[in-house]
C-alpha cells in the first residue's frame, strides 16, 4: 500500500472533506507515489507548498474554499480515477529578499506574487530596475507588483497586470495605482531577471514588501528573482488542469 499524505485546513468544511475522503480513497488502486492531498483554499496550498518546499511530492489540492484556483473540485466517486489520471505542472517560486530601516535581512518564498505596498497615508515612492537596466528612475504610486505566471490571475490580474501563460517563462511587473507616471502600466520581463525595487524616501513613505502573505515591513530594498532550484510539483484533474483556468481567466478579462 503506497503511502499518502492528507494534510487538511482546520476549518469545518474542510475536516468534512477529510472524512469522507478517508472513506472512499482506495490507497491500494493510486499509482502514483509520494502524494500529498491538501484540503482547504488556495491560501492554505500556498502555505504546504512553501513548509514542504525540500520534499519531492505531488501536491493534489481538493478545494474547501472560495474559488480555489490552485486546487480540484472534490468528488468522492471519482477520487481515486482522478488521482491516477491527474496532470502535473511544475512551477518554481520567487524569492524575495528584503532589507529593512534596521538594515536587517529577510528571505521568502512567493509563488504567487511579490507585493510592494504603501505603509501610510504618504504614496510609496521607488525606483525599480531589473538586470543591469533601470526600468523606472522614479515611481509614485500605492505600490508595484511582480506576479509569476501561476499567480499572474490573482492580485496581479485586479491591478490590471497581463496574465501570462504558465510556459511563458516571463513575470510581470505592475503598478499599483500609479500616480506619476500616470500612464506606466508595468512590463513584462524574463524570469531569469534580478529585480531590484528600492524605497527612495523610506523615512516619510515608508514601504511593505508580502510574499504571498507573509508581511515585512519598512522595507528598504527589495531583490526578486525566480528560484529554479525549486520545483512544486502540482496535480489536475484533466478536465480542470492549470493552464485551462488560466485560458478561461484569459477570455473573462478579453471580454470582460
Amino acid at each position: 500500500m503506497k503511502k499518502i499524505q492528507i494534510i487538511s485546513d482546520n476549518n469545518s468544511r474542510s475536516l468534512k472533506i477529510k472524512k469522507k475522503l478517508l472513506k472512499v480513497l482506495k490507497k491500494d488502486q493510486i499509482k502514483r507515489k509520494n502524494l500529498v492531498i491538501v484540503i482547504g483554499g488556495d491560501g492554505f496550498m500556498l502555505q504546504t507548498l512553501k513548509k514542504n518546499k525540500d520534499l519531492k511530492k505531488f501536491f493534489y489540492g481538493v478545494n474547501s474554499g472560495n474559488y480555489g484556483f490552485l486546487m480540484n473540485k472534490f468528488s468522492s466517486i471519482n477520487i481515486n480515477k482522478n488521482l491516477n489520471k491527474a496532470n502535473m505542472i511544475s512551477i518554481s517560486p520567487l524569492v524575495m529578499t528584503v532589507k529593512n530601516n534596521k538594515n536587517q535581512t529577510k528571505k521568502y518564498l512567493a509563488i504567487n506574487e511579490v507585493s510592494i505596498l504603501r505603509q501610510s497615508r504618504q504614496a510609496a515612492s521607488l525606483s525599480i530596475n531589473y538586470g543591469s537596466k533601470q526600468l523606472i528612475k522614479k515611481l509614485v504610486s500605492d505600490g508595484v507588483l511582480v506576479s509569476t505566471p501561476a499567480g499572474s490571475t490573482a492580485y496581479n490580474l485586479s491591478v490590471h497586470g497581463p496574465i501570462l501563460n504558465l510556459n511563458s517563462k516571463k513575470l510581470s511587473i505592475s503598478p499599483i495605482s500609479p500616480f506619476r507616471p500616470r500612464r506606466w502600466r508595468g512590463k513584462i520581463v524574463s524570469d531569469k531577471s534580478k529585480i531590484n525595487i528600492r524605497n527612495l524616501n523610506p523615512i516619510k513613505r515608508p514601504i511593505s514588501a508580502v510574499a504571498d502573505n507573509i508581511e515585512v515591513r519598512n522595507a528598504k530594498i527589495i531583490i526578486i528573482k525566480t528560484n529554479k532550484n525549486i520545483k512544486f510539483n502540482l496535480l489536475y484533474d484533466q478536465n480542470r488542469s492549470l493552464q485551462k483556468k488560466i485560458k478561461l481567466e484569459q477570455l473573462r478579462n478579453e471580454t470582460s
